[in-house]
């Protein structure tokens, strides 16, 4: 039977760690912390976004949202704008040098996580990890876990 507790220790100590290392790299080579390059990646995919679908993709509060687009506009790097069908609303878009930092500062994050995992394990290794994480988070949020 599998140890539940060894392998949530287990994840929990291996995304502290990359968590940290990516943190630590792109701070270095950017000077962003990977929070802001998460939300800022994201915002480049979706550019007609609300805090609320990014508190969504996060799994995060929409006030705890809000307080990390709120440094991401004051460093300039993204704006809101009113939602033209919700007043309540408002769209976020990154800024054209907000695009750029966060386009340079993809390719360090990609680089990086090639290096931490990648070259960890098999590519077939990490496509079934890939595949089990999916599963389980399906699962959480099927039972209502954001």
């Amino acid at each position: 039977m599998t140890d539940l507790e060894r392998l949530h220790k287990d994840l929990v100590w291996f995304e502290t760690k990359l968590w940290n290392t990516l943190d630590t790299r792109l701070r270095a080579d950017y000077g962003l912390p990977l929070t802001w390059f998460l939300v800022m990646r994201f915002l480049a995919r979706h550019p007609v976004c609300r805090i609320h679908d990014i508190a969504q993709e996060f799994a995060i509060t929409a006030g705890g949202t809000s307080k990390v687009v709120d440094r991401i506009e004051a460093a300039g790097h993204c704006r809101r704008h009113p939602h033209p069908d919700d007043r309540r609303s408002m769209l976020i878009e990154l800024t054209p040098g907000g695009r750029d930092l966060v386009s340079g500062a993809v390719k360090v994050f990609e680089v990086e996580l090639r290096r931490q995992i990648g070259s960890a394990a098999s590519e077939s290794v990490l496509a079934q990890f890939a595949e089990t994480l999916s599963t389980l988070r399906a699962a959480l949020s099927s039972n209502g876990v954001q």
